[in-house]
């Protein structure tokens, strides 16, 4: 099977993490969905989602399955009055990935990367691996270093 882009990053930079691949259920892209198919807890399906902050300023905000995102919370670790969730019409072309198969590392361009610091309480997170029905898992300090992910308390 061929490796996705996240996959050869993070092979190429000796980071260790395992492939994991599920039926893909357009109606359901949700992490409780991706947890049930390959068999883990919600609390380490971390999902990533990509925020406004201002024209032509972006941000990817990562965090674990059982949270809902606090705009507010991430708008204070960004430094700004507001931001926004990225109409997932414009994902692609801001990331290279389409929903359900959004990540932080090996997008388009180079993003700030805001974690939850759930990330701190798994000894594993799985995140996407660039490809709806693919994910990797892998330690969160390597994550953290990989991304350079900027901590953060959502909510």
């Amino acid at each position: 099977m061929s490796k996705t882009n996240v996959e050869r990053l993070l092979k190429q930079s000796n980071i260790s993490f395992e492939a994991l691949t599920y039926p893909v259920d357009l109606d359901d892209l949700s992490a409780e969905a991706v947890a049930r198919k390959i068999n883990y807890p919600l609390s380490t399906i971390f999902k990533t989602l990509v925020l406004k902050i201002a024209e032509n300023k972006y941000a990817f905000v990562v965090v674990s399955g059982e949270e809902e995102l606090s705009l507010k919370a991430a708008a204070k670790v960004l430094h700004s009055k507001k931001v926004a969730l990225v109409p997932m019409k414009d994902l692609e072309g801001l990331t290279g990935y389409i929903r359900g198969g959004v990540s932080a590392i090996g997008a388009k361009k180079n993003f700030p990367v805001l974690v939850s610091d759930r990330v701190l309480t798994e000894t594993f997170i799985i995140v996407s691996a660039g490809k709806r029905g693919h994910q990797v898992r892998l330690n969160p300090q390597d994550f953290l270093s990989f991304t350079q992910g900027i901590l953060f308390t959502n909510g």
